[in-house]
């Protein structure tokens, strides 16, 4: 079911803030933003309207595309784990996962039918450590622009506690079977369990979603209320953000879940859905 409708037009001029995902929004296959987004961003940010990127991706990874749009804001990572003014340097948050919850994750991961299955990351002071360099891991390593330090057991790596924990398989009934599982084992006072794409299964700490991030970039670091917010996202791991910002864009590319919440549907991250939404709403 999609949100109450609102007055469109009485909207787009309380907007303040844009918040935006990077993965399946801004960044498509080229794994950069297209000149149309990037230009109605902009546009955007001529009119006065600030804008914040609000990602998965680890803080050094999202940096990039920060830079990109010219954002002065802090930058929300690990779906909001993270968030640092790369000006200042400063880090406003970093909520991190039990050591007690990494171990007994790893623990899981690790049982006989799921081993081999599985890639297995921690995100550990924004460094990424792995078992071994899988092929899943490779890939996503350099589409993230990082490199990964892998150390064969993962409890070496448990000396600082995890800002994120994912696992990665290409069967995405393991990554469903996994979820499922995991949430019939840990409360949401527990543990934030979220997929970010079908093939990844994310944990952090249980205060953790980007809807909790936005929130505290708008309303205690901005000033702001809920109805000056219009985020755009394209999966599970930005449900609560899409919910909380007064006007909330799902991509064309979205889970039918992901498009029932959102005030309106964009087209696709590859028809640079994040910009028509842009030009619709606030230009």
């Amino acid at each position: 079911m999609q949100k109450a409708s609102t007055d469109r037009q009485a909207a787009a001029k309380d907007i303040k803030l844009l918040v935006l995902d990077i993965d399946g929004t801004i960044a498509g296959h080229s794994n950069t933003i297209s000149e149309p987004v990037k230009q109605a961003i902009f546009a955007a940010q001529a009119l006065g309207i600030q804008v914040a990127i609000a990602t998965g991706r680890m803080y050094r990874s999202a940096l990039r595309f920060h830079q990109d749009i010219g954002s002065t804001l802090p930058l929300m990572a690990y779906q909001g784990a993270w968030i640092q003014d790369p000006i200042a340097q400063k880090i406003h948050r970093h909520w991190v996962v039990s050591r007690e919850i990494a171990h007994q994750l790893l623990d899981y991961f690790e049982k006989p039918e799921l081993r081999s299955l599985l890639s297995v990351h921690f995100y550990i002071n924004d460094q990424l450590y792995v078992r071994e360099l899988t092929r899943e891991t490779k890939i996503y390593a350099e589409r993230s622009g990082i490199t990964a330090i892998p150390v064969g057991d993962l409890r070496q790596a448990l000396t600082n506690e995890p800002t994120k924990i994912l696992a990665l398989s290409d069967d995405t009934d393991v990554i469903d079977k996994l979820l499922g599982n995991l949430r019939r084992q840990y409360t949401p006072a527990e543990l934030y369990m979220t997929t970010s794409v079908a093939t990844f299964f994310e944990a952090t700490n249980a205060s953790v979603n980007k809807g909790t991030a936005v929130r505290y970039l708008a309303e205690e670091l901005l000033g702001l209320q809920l109805a000056n917010v219009m985020a755009i996202g394209d999966n599970f791991n930005d449900v609560e953000m899409l919910e909380y910002a007064g006007l909330g864009v799902a991509m064309g590319n979205a889970p039918a879940g992901v498009q029932a919440i959102a005030n309106w549907v964009a087209p696709s991250v590859e028809e640079h859905g994040a910009a028509v939404a842009i030009e619709k709403f606030l230009l």
